[in-house]
């Protein structure tokens, strides 16, 4: 795998996660003594930027909330604290979702790049905490454990752990590997504007294998029928819980036939096409995604020009 394709650069930035500190108590509380640990806080799901920047306070500047080990990494250890969105500073609107700093990343700042593993760790426990109110086995109320990497029933016992759901995404193409007449099939969404183009996804169903839910998907949303599904990597993407699975794959047909519920418009593309040399330029997505990989990856080139 291409260490320069943007989902895979991030996993330079992959901390200790410490998991065998997560119940010594001791330890959690000597490093949230120490001045030198860092805090994000969140309020719900939500971050707070500061000039631009994930701020990352001391334990003494974090407000009341669930307190959630991340882990360590040269030197410091670094804690989430999800609080109510009613218990932290700021007004309403300067608390923003994970996807707002987005932009950052695509500017190629290496800075923040290097805080996404830590982001996407402290937001997908944080979209789990949000989530997991009561008990799913006897509806009883949960309590925290392990620095926040589990929930114990309090009336029945039954732990409940993160959940991560996986999902394909995939770079469906036909003709000849390489060629001029190579293409790639890309679709926008029902709620995208005119325009947006992106690799096709969806989630794995159970008792299915990932091949399997990479043909279902490309078939139930366009019509197409695929033959060969070879693996290509993988990004956790915690909006709100999931693993995101990337496949190239191979179409049998070329017929396309949306399915107008989650697809609006499906379409072959060129190389030309994306490079913007012909009338069928389109905005497709750039930056940290594992699509932008897929999309890049195929093109031969870094996109430009995306969303």
């Amino acid at each position: 795998m291409n260490r320069e394709l943007p989902h895979v650069a991030l996993s330079d930035g992959a901390h200790d996660r410490v998991g065998m500190r997560r119940t010594d108590e001791d330890w959690l509380a000597e490093r949230w003594a120490d001045e030198a640990t860092r805090v994000l806080v969140l309020a719900g799901t939500r971050l707070r930027p500061v000039d631009g920047a994930v701020h990352w306070g001391s334990p003494a500047e974090a407000p009341q909330g669930r307190r959630v080990l991340l882990g360590h990494a040269e030197g410091v250890t670094r804690f989430a604290v999800i609080a109510q969105p009613g218990d932290v500073e700021g007004d309403r609107d300067e608390w923003v979702a994970l996807r707002a700093l987005f932009p950052a990343l695509v500017t190629g700042d290496l800075a923040v790049a290097v805080e996404v593993p830590w982001l996407f760790h402290a937001v997908g426990l944080a979209e789990w905490h949000w989530v997991t109110r009561f008990c799913p086995r006897c509806g009883g109320s949960l309590e925290a454990s392990h620095a926040g990497h589990q929930l114990d029933c309090s009336a029945c016992g039954k732990p409940q752990f993160p959940r991560t759901d996986p999902a394909v995404i995939m770079a469906v193409t036909m003709g000849e590997p390489g060629s001029d007449d190579e293409r790639i099939l890309l679709g926008r969404q029902v709620t995208w504007p005119e325009g947006r183009f992106s690799t096709l996804a969806g989630f794995c169903e159970p008792g299915e294998t990932l091949e399997d839910a990479v043909r279902r998907e490309v078939l139930e949303e366009t019509g197409v029928l695929v033959g060969d599904v070879t693996y290509f990597g993988n990004q956790p993407w915690p909006l709100p819980a999931s693993l995101m699975l990337g496949f190239t794959a191979r179409a049998l047909t070329e017929q396309i036939e949306v399915d107008g519920t989650e697809v609006a418009e499906a379409r072959w593309f060129s190389r030309a096409d994306l490079r913007g040399e012909t009338e069928n330029s389109i905005a497709v997505p750039r930056g940290i995604s594992i699509s932008s990989s897929l999309i890049g990856s195929w093109l031969g080139a870094t996109l430009e020009g995306g969303w």
